[in-house]
């Protein structure tokens, strides 16, 4: 009688355990399917500045590098933005590698890397949040480094906010 009470106390111990691995397992798929935390990578911004003006919509560009922590966390907050009802569809959001020679064109139109371009903007750092407006101008203060994370959405949605009222504002 003690073995069968101790193989019932056994089984139940297990049970809780295997249905929190079943949940856990369950689980994995979805994990499997979420999207990756990517942005587009420009290829040319004087194309897209014809987009962002017919729209009246900024380009918000995160600057990063490879083996970056703090970009990697940088785009856990850029990425749900850039897909989020209102967010997203207020800017275009975009990614420059400062250790890429990928090729792109600039918004005067001339053929650059992404690391060159991001030495002519002056970006040193990463990783740094920079909005643009159709002509190429920054329209709000770049965000450099992570900040509060707390705040680091807001910084943007500020940002963003900044930069459209600017496009919006009409010379008196």
């Amino acid at each position: 009688m003690p073995e069968a009470s101790f193989r019932r106390s056994a089984a139940s111990g297990l049970t809780p355990m295997a249905r929190r691995l079943a949940a856990i397992l369950a689980c994995m798929p979805l994990t499997l399917l979420a999207a990756p935390l990517v942005l587009p990578k420009p290829a040319d911004l004087q194309r897209e500045a014809v987009e962002m003006a017919r729209a009246g919509k900024p380009m918000v560009v995160l600057y990063s590098q490879a083996n970056c922590h703090w970009c990697e966390q940088a785009r856990s907050y850029l990425v749900p933005l850039s897909r989020e009802d209102g967010t997203g569809d207020s800017a275009l959001f975009r990614q420059i590698d400062l250790d890429s020679d990928a090729r792109m064109v600039d918004f005067a139109g001339r053929s650059t890397t992404q690391r060159a371009f991001a030495g002519t903007e002056r970006v040193r750092f990463t990783p740094t949040v920079v909005v643009y407006g159709p002509d190429g101008r920054q329209l709000a203060e770049p965000i450099v480094g992570m900040r509060l994370a707390d705040f680091y959405g807001q910084y943007i949605v500020q940002a963003i906010e900044t930069a459209r009222e600017r496009m919006n504002a009409v010379p008196r």
